[in-house]
């Protein structure tokens, strides 16, 4: 099933919901921000599909989110870096996308994950 009508707009309204979340830029991209600390991102990388967004959740939860629904949830090269996973807006259902949203919200605004931290290379 496709969700055709959600966009970063949908992505807006439930984030903006969210206690001292407020609508930024991140790369000169739309974002939205707790603390300072970006909790989603429009992308903007070639290598992303269109109508997604990028969401930091940490490595482990990232891959966990891929295994468990490769159709919603994805990766490319040039994120894989990050503690970030990419989202098809189309695929991914209101509820889910809400509990997302907060998960990362969540994570970012205790410290849990740090959006930008590169993973540590061995």
């Amino acid at each position: 099933m496709t969700n055709k009508g959600l966009t970063f707009s949908t992505v807006r309204e439930f984030g903006l919901a969210l206690p001292r979340a407020r609508e930024s830029l991140y790369f000169r991209l739309p974002a939205l921000k707790v603390d300072g600390q970006m909790f989603v991102v429009q992308t903007g990388h070639r290598s992303a599909e269109p109508n997604s967004i990028s969401v930091p959740v940490g490595f482990k939860r990232r891959d966990e989110l891929i295994a468990a629904d490769p159709r919603v949830y994805y990766l490319k090269p040039h994120y894989e870096p990050y503690p970030v996973v990419l989202v098809r807006l189309d695929c991914v259902g209101r509820d889910a996308l809400r509990r997302l949203l907060r998960s990362a919200y969540d994570a970012v605004s205790s410290g849990a994950v740090v959006p930008g931290r590169r993973r540590p290379t061995a």
